[in-house]
């Protein structure tokens, strides 16, 4: 048996047609999976459909919306029976330093990125449970960990998944589900292309501490993401694990 073998095995992976979610998306795919991308825009979606390959399929959904988070794990099951695999990567960022940033802003980053992963959870978890286990992969951040001056509200959401990410584990290990987080680090996808125009130094910065020596691309994230997709990981529960290129144990 190929304990990393995702073959019968439904995902839906949020923010899925772009960036870190269309790279662990791929890995998903290769490893025998059927990917269901949720996006708002149907042209990315098409997009990322055709490169996930011929048993992928798209969703549109707005996550920070309650009733379109139920609905778009009705539809997975609808079309597929089952779901199996649930990747919370849908995200965004507004940078600006505490003291500008706005209470509208606030709210609409936390939603995006913590509230949006609650509501999917609590839409999946009765659907994995009755299929007799699952994975929850939630997208956290090397702001996890660390605290950033300009992304006040991004920093905050993505240590909350990281709680969020052991109360599940805590709570459903009982029905077989494993809920764990990723901590990307600086990866290059659209949002931090334009992190390097909004920061000056970034882009050198990140080099200048990165043990690996360049930025992340999303194909990185692919393996993580079937290793904690899949049988390998069974025993693996309630953990937040960078992929940064080493960025966190650098001084």
């Amino acid at each position: 048996m190929n304990p990393f073998d995702l073959t019968g095995k439904v995902a839906l992976v949020t923010g899925g047609n772009g960036g870190i979610g269309l790279g662990m998306g791929k890995g998903l795919a290769q490893a025998g999976a059927t990917v269901v991308v949720a996006g708002r825009n149907a042209e990315k979606n098409a997009a990322a459909v055709k490169a996930l390959g011929p048993k992928a399929s798209s969703v549109i959904a707005d996550v920070t919306k309650e009733d379109e988070c139920r609905a778009m794990v009705a539809e997975v099951v609808k079309r597929h029976g089952r779901l199996d695999i649930l990747v919370n990567n849908a995200g965004m960022n507004v940078r600006k330093p505490p003291h500008e940033l706005s209470m509208v802003e606030w709210h609409t980053v936390m939603n995006t990125n913590m509230t949006s992963a609650v509501m999917c959870c609590q839409a999946a978890y009765p659907e994995m449970k009755k299929a007799g286990g699952g994975k929850i992969i939630n997208i956290g951040s090397m702001m996890s960990i660390f605290g950033a001056a300009f992304a006040p509200a991004y920093a905050a959401s993505k240590g909350a998944i990281v709680q969020y990410t052991k109360v599940c584990a805590s709570a459903w290990a009982k029905d077989n589900i494993q809920s764990n987080a990723v901590l990307p680090g600086w990866i290059d996808t659209d949002l931090t292309k334009r992190a390097r125009t909004d920061v000056k130094g970034l882009h050198e910065r990140v080099l200048d501490r990165t043990p690996a020596g360049r930025w992340g691309v999303p194909d990185d994230l692919s393996g993580i993401a079937v290793f904690l997709a899949s049988p390998a990981s069974d025993f693996v529960t309630g953990t937040a694990i960078p992929v940064d290129g080493g960025f966190a144990i650098a001084m």
